[in-house]
């Protein structure tokens, strides 16, 4: 009997298992225990936001996300605010990712390659953190995934201007949503020059990105006026290095087991490119101005998780004919063991603490210690993000430092007054609640207005309460009595 093990593609697709199995790690405490940390806390008080008041804002700030916050309105709008809403299209992103990481596989290295790196994309430690993220990240690496798949399709000879308009089409959206993901755009490239596409290919290619890049050129020009935005954002060091280091050391070794050869298209001149050249792109750009942040190029993890399965399909190759029962069993015992070693990994992505801060959870203490009538003061003015979230939390407080609203200004955080009519308005206060971040993750206060509001704070009151809960601080001041 011939127990050679086969996946035939016509009689059992195989990406609605990776698209499932990602859905369920998704799902799997999609709330985090009912926390939202201070990046989402953006996208939701933005999204509750009418679209006026949201291109208002773009003006000023974020425009790079302004595509990602309309889409997230229009969710809120149809569904309500809620951890549900606010996460569940990165979860349905992902899955997607992996369904297309799965096609591609199956496509350039066969059955078990294809259902490996479906499976190993959601497990990936960097895909775990935004697999459950309020932000556009997991859509770019959709975007990529499927725009890596057109271009696929391309070079198995399906070369059809229905393809080239989707591609553009693709990657112009996720330009949209991050345009540092038009860094996909060399790694492309670098499989067209790998595979040694024809003329008439390089030329189509060629037109479809120039049309992308044309049609997005504007708000990348604009959001560079926005670039104090990411001013906080350390330098590159060499300890910065390592990870993606480990990384392109993974990558490479799958794409040793493919065993790549140039002028063929395969798993690793797929995938290699899409790893590699995202990864020194932005360490390159980094030198220049420091934008060095995993999340700005997460989509490369699509590449390492087509070398990992492209990997685990030679090793069953090699398996089948010596062991033909047990080569079936190969890439399903691999994904329990992996499940097993980044069991702790997993939990700890799904807890609060996973993150460096909980705009809701210091809400729950505010509405605890407040008292009508009390003052309300923010150190620095970004913690506002808590009350904008969780408005009906601070009822009854007074923002003394607040001069115009974050809506009516424009901004994330709102429009102070001036150090001194901050003085003036806190001097004038009984009571003070003040919101700030625990001593472990606060930077050191240098702003004028937020010197100005410790100032008061050391010199006229004393704390009376003190809560401090995953990242956050909240501190109730009362007025020093006289002669104390």
């Amino acid at each position: 009997m011939n127990h050679r093990m086969t996946i035939p593609r016509h009689r059992l697709p195989l990406w609605p298992v990776p698209l499932l199995w990602t859905l369920a790690l998704g799902l799997w405490g999609l709330s985090r225990q009912h926390s939202v940390w201070r990046d989402e806390a953006a996208t939701w008080q933005v999204a509750r936001r009418s679209v006026t008041d949201i291109w208002r804002l773009l003006g000023e700030v974020d425009a790079v996300h302004g595509l990602y916050y309309l889409l997230m309105h229009g969710l809120f709008e149809c569904f309500g605010p809620g951890t549900t809403t606010l996460r569940l299209p990165s979860v349905l992103a992902t899955a997607v990712a992996a369904a297309c990481v799965t096609v591609i596989g199956c496509r350039l290295a066969g059955g078990w390659a294809g259902l490996g790196g479906g499976l190993a994309f959601g497990l990936l430690p960097a895909v775990q953190f935004h697999l459950q993220e309020g932000r556009p990240y997991a859509l770019v690496s959709a975007g990529a995934g499927i725009s890596t798949l057109l271009l696929v399709t391309v070079l198995q000879g399906r070369d059809r201007k229905a393809h080239w308009v989707a591609y553009g089409g693709t990657v112009l959206l996720c330009a949209l949503l991050n345009w540092l993901s038009l860094l996909i755009l060399p790694a492309h490239a670098a499989t067209l020059a790998w595979t040694r596409a024809g003329r008439g290919t390089w030329i189509r290619w060629a037109a479809a990105v120039a049309a992308a890049v044309a049609a997005v050129l504007p708000m990348i020009l604009f959001t560079s006026t926005q670039s104090r935005q990411v001013s906080w954002i350390p330098p590159l060091t060499w300890h910065m290095l390592i990870g993606p280091a480990i990384v392109l050391a993974i990558g490479a070794l799958g794409a040793l087991l493919d065993r790549p050869r140039a002028g063929r298209l395969s798993a690793a001149a797929v995938a290699l490119p899409l790893l590699a050249v995202p990864q020194i792109g932005l360490i390159g750009l980094s030198l220049a101005k420091p934008l060095f942040l995993d999340r700005y190029i997460l989509f490369s993890m699509l590449g390492l998780a087509l070398l990992i399965g492209a990997a685990l399909g030679a090793v069953v190759r090699m398996v089948e004919p010596r062991f033909p029962r047990a080569a079936p069993w190969l890439v399903p015992a691999v994904t329990a063991v992996a499940v097993i070693a980044l069991w702790p990994h997993m939990l700890a992505k799904r807890s609060p603490a996973s993150r460096v801060d909980d705009v809701l959870a210091v809400a729950a203490d505010v509405r605890q210690l407040k008292k009508d009538g009390d003052a309300v003061v923010f150190v620095p003015a970004a913690r506002r993000d808590t009350a904008l979230v969780s408005p009906a939390a601070f009822a009854g407080l007074r923002d003394v430092a607040l001069a115009e609203s974050p809506v009516a200004s424009g901004t994330l955080k709102g429009e102070e007054a001036s150090p001194e009519r901050i003085r003036a308005a806190m001097s004038a206060q009984r009571r003070i609640v003040l919101i700030t971040d625990v001593p472990g993750v606060a930077r050191p206060v240098s702003a004028a207005r937020d010197r100005a509001k410790i100032a008061v704070l050391e010199e006229s009151f004393t704390a009376v309460a003190d809560e401090q809960v995953r990242g956050r601080r909240v501190t109730v001041y009362e007025r020093l009595r006289p002669g104390r």
